[in-house]
């Protein structure tokens, strides 16, 4: 059984199935472990990480009372900052449909791609960047977000482990476009915002594959060469002719946190850049829903709530609420199951409720069976959402069943 509980209640014997907070903000962010070590106890308690997941099945167990009453505590504190954020919404509808827009999305999906790998390839091999065709490729996905931003977002979910720094890549600049033309940022501004996000890990192309790729937990030395990726981009950047203040200030703090618990400048507050404060929502919304080598990825939904939980101190309160009325509390991709027992697939947000997406119902589990598909608003139906799914446990491909 999975259980949250306070880094003060931890002793040695539990299993640490996850550590809340930001992946790179303590030494343990790998895959799940048993605490045998007193080093790793005596770091895990004074790496300024507050909450830890232990799974009883594997471990040992706390007080039932105190595991209780912090859950609830947690559950109450995240379910009101979403219903303060959804107060505030304001959505503008998309002029393209997401099916038509999906067909087009594939083609700037596939072409980014070939860009990015080539980018990057050029950049290892110590070659200058071609500045134009990152500028052509950020326009391109302005428009189609322009268009309709759910498409974009949902197949940029879509990554395998191999492809994963150069797709992470393009799904930041996707998601700071979006993000940016939620927060009222102009044309000019959208653009640079983009290619900011194309080329803010452009650092990662200088460690070593072995460190980057480790399915293990990472030593504290090797932990410290991953943390200096933001350094080695800025270094790599900043004499390239044509590359922006904004481009150059994404990718050295986009691992900064409001509470200057950050990297590698340990920037906080004012001091921290409009683009810095987006540039580490977008990276760690990515990250956490993407399957890596040694962690599977979150749900787009249950990953907003994480970030939720870690907002205060991490990141802009602020930036954050626009990242949540961009993407929705329950992200395009998202699979819910229904009061009325059927299951459907978040296809795009209601321009009236954060809570209430638009779904394509296609699977009814009272009979076990698919369905005819149907598209619903949920901010129009007697139907509600009763629970939060997992795709993989029903053996659904999602992408497959939003394309149709």
């Amino acid at each position: 059984m999975l259980k949250k509980i306070k880094v003060a209640d931890v002793r040695l014997g539990m299993y640490i199935q996850e550590v809340c907070g930001s992946w790179m903000d303590h030494p343990f962010w790998k895959k799940s472990f048993k605490l045998t070590e007193y080093q790793d106890l005596n770091t895990l308690k004074n790496c300024g990480v507050l909450e830890i997941w232990i799974d009883t099945n594997l471990g040992l167990d706390v007080d039932v009372d105190v595991v209780a009453l912090s859950q609830q505590e947690e559950e109450l504190k995240v379910e009101n900052e979403l219903k303060k954020i959804e107060q505030t919404l304001h959505k503008t509808e998309a002029s393209v449909s997401l099916h038509v827009e999906l067909i087009a999305a594939k083609k700037i999906l596939s072409k980014a791609k070939e860009t990015v790998v080539s980018l990057f390839s050029e950049v290892r091999m110590g070659n200058a960047i071609k500045l134009d065709d990152v500028v052509s490729l950020a326009n391109e996905i302005n428009k189609s977000i322009e268009r309709n931003s759910s498409a974009l977002i949902s197949l940029t979910r879509l990554k395998n482990t191999d492809d994963y720094t150069y797709l992470h890549s393009i799904a930041v600049c996707v998601l700071m476009i979006a993000l940016g033309r939620q927060l009222g940022l102009e044309h000019e501004v959208l653009k640079q915002a983009g290619i900011a996000g194309l080329l803010h890990d452009v650092g990662k192309v200088f460690i070593p594959p072995e460190v980057l790729n480790k399915p293990g937990k990472l030593t504290d030395e090797e932990f410290n060469i991953v943390k200096a990726h933001p350094l080695k981009g800025w270094e790599c950047l900043k004499d390239t002719d044509g590359i922006s203040d904004i481009t150059l200030d994404v990718c050295r703090h986009h691992h900064e946190r409001a509470d200057g618990k950050g990297y590698p400048d340990k920037l906080s507050g004012e001091a921290l850049t409009l683009f810095a404060r987006m540039g580490a929502v977008c990276d760690v919304y990515d990250a956490i829903t993407s399957n890596r080598c040694y962690k599977k990825g979150w749900g787009p939904a249950e990953s907003i709530r994480k970030m939720a939980e870690w907002k205060n101190g991490h990141f802009d309160e602020a930036v954050f609420h626009a990242f949540v009325k961009t993407v929705g509390i329950y992200p395009t991709g998202t699979l819910l199951k229904l009061k009325s027992g059927r299951l459907g697939v978040v296809t795009d947000q209601s321009k009236n409720s954060l809570i209430k997406p638009l779904l394509k119902v296609f699977f009814s589990t009272r009979s076990n069976t698919h369905i005819l598909q149907e598209i619903i608003d949920l901010s129009k139906s007697s139907d509600s959402i009763v629970s939060l799914e997992n795709p993989l446990e029903w053996g659904f491909n999602l992408s497959e069943i939003m394309s149709v």
